[in-house]
């Protein structure tokens, strides 16, 4: 799997936690649903598997949102090893993992390349009410909103509103 194939499953991954409405949805909470997401991401879908990917995707949700620090993650690691491979391209790593864990530790494994790659480019998005994460790929690593459509939309019409509210208050 591609550098950009991980980062967008991780995204994915952490923004299957979205607001609706005002509600907090978790995409993963229904056992058919989250069996039906993690086929689609490659995964068995099993109950174990889910059970994993929850905790890693809650661990990861809230390491980005500096809540908890990255060694909080180390669980997830436990028994995972990796092994250089030699081939004509160079050396590369294969990380073995249990089955029922290969996703959660692909998720965390995907953060930390990306964080390593393109630091402080994954980040929650600046609206307030919005729960999604993005990773800004901007040249100028000014993006704030995990879609300019929607959140980026709504705040901009916010300040607007509340530019004019004060402008006629004066």
């Amino acid at each position: 799997m591609a550098d950009r194939e991980r980062q967008d499953l991780l995204l994915e991954l952490l923004n299957t936690t979205p607001v609706v409405n005002g509600v907090a949805q978790d995409q993963l909470a229904d056992p058919e649903a989250a069996r039906s997401w993690q086929r689609a991401h490659g995964g068995s879908g099993s109950a174990e598997e889910r059970r994993h990917l929850l905790k890693a995707r809650d661990g990861l949700q809230d390491v980005v949102r500096g809540s908890r620090p990255a060694a909080s993650l180390a669980p997830l690691l436990e028994d995972v090893i990796s092994r250089p491979r030699l081939s004509s391209a160079g050396v590369s790593w294969e990380v073995e993992a249990p089955a029922e864990r290969r996703m959660a530790v692909e998720a965390v494994l995907a953060w930390s390349a990306l964080r390593e790659a393109m630091p402080g480019r994954l980040r929650v998005c600046a609206n307030p009410e919005c729960r999604l994460f993005l990773i800004d790929r901007s040249k100028t690593n000014k993006a704030r909103w995990c879609s300019m459509a929607v959140c980026g939309n709504r705040m901009k019409a916010r300040r607007h509103y509340q530019r004019t509210r004060d402008a006629m208050a004066e």
